[in-house]
Order: structure tokens, then C-alpha cells, then sequence
């Protein structure tokens, strides 16, 4: 991966940034991405999560149970760093190595995969997680970052 990547991957989270993030917010971020997957016929798992707590998730036809451990996997990469899963696994990648060989953490928990972002907001910093699962990784994280910048958008 190149120092670009990486660039758009952190500009990416300096962008998607709520005002505010509560359980309304939760569910309607959570429908959102619900519904432009149901539109697009996509196998994906969704998850919207605040501080542990599971707000919202929803499993589309062709998902399984594994969508769901990969979303908690995700997910607990997003606590630890407070980055997208996919731009802490292209950092271990830049430097020559992977999340799986270098970050001492057990991969049965965690996975540096793309698809779970960050919720940030403003002056506060990272309380939750945005995520999708069922799709190459690459892929999960735009259909995660197309949504969320429409959300954002509508919000304003």
C-alpha cells in the first residue's frame, strides 16, 4: 500500500465526523445503510454500535453467522486503535508486515479487515463503530464511507 492509501484512508475519518451521536442517531444510520444494501442486492451484515452497545444490526440473505463474528472482530479493532479496521490493517501492511503477525492480539478476536469505521464526533473523538460484512474487504469499507457521507450529508 502506498503513503496515498493511507492518506485517503485518514482523510476519510477526518471528514465523517457527527455533531452528535445518540440511539436515534444509531437506528437511522443503521436503516440508512440497511436500506442502500437492500437496494443493491448486497449479502452484508450491518452494525451500528455506541460504547459496546449493539444499536443496531441487521443480516441481509446471503450472510451468515460468520458476518457476525467478522463484524465483532472488526469491531474490536476500531475500540483498540479508534480507526476504520481497514486503514489499521494497510498501516501494518505499509510497514511490510500484517495485523495478524505484529499486533500481538489474537485473531480469533480481532481482525484488521475492512468494513467497520469509526462513529467520531466532534470534540469528542471515537464512541462507536459503522460497519458492513459479507463483501471483499476493500469493498465493505466504501459501501461503509459512501454511506456514511451520505448520511452526514442529509444530516446537514
Amino acid at each position: 500500500m502506498s503513503d496515498d492509501t493511507l492518506a485517503v484512508l485518514a482523510a476519510q475519518e477526518e471528514r465523517l465526523v457527527f455533531s452528535r451521536f445518540d440511539n436515534e442517531t444509531a437506528l437511522k444510520l443503521g436503516i440508512h445503510l440497511l436500506t442502500a444494501a437492500r437496494d443493491r442486492a448486497l449479502p452484508v451484515t450491518v452494525s451500528v454500535r455506541r460504547g459496546g452497545q449493539r444499536l443496531f444490526h441487521a443480516a441481509l440473505p446471503g450472510t451468515s453467522a460468520d458476518n457476525d463474528a467478522w463484524i465483532d472482530r472488526k469491531s474490536r479493532v476500531v475500540d483498540r486503535y479508534g480507526h476504520s479496521s481497514f486503514l489499521v490493517g494497510e498501516q501494518f501492511r505499509a510497514k511490510g508486515t500484517t495485523f495478524e503477525a505484529d499486533s500481538r492480539l489474537n485473531p480469533d478476536l480481532y481482525a484488521a479487515h475492512g468494513g467497520v469505521f469509526p462513529v467520531l464526533v466532534d470534540g469528542v473523538g471515537p464512541v462507536g463503530t459503522v460497519g458492513v460484512s459479507g463483501l471483499p474487504q476493500a469493498e465493505d469499507h466504501a459501501f461503509v464511507v459512501e454511506q456514511l457521507e451520505a448520511f452526514l450529508a442529509g444530516l446537514s
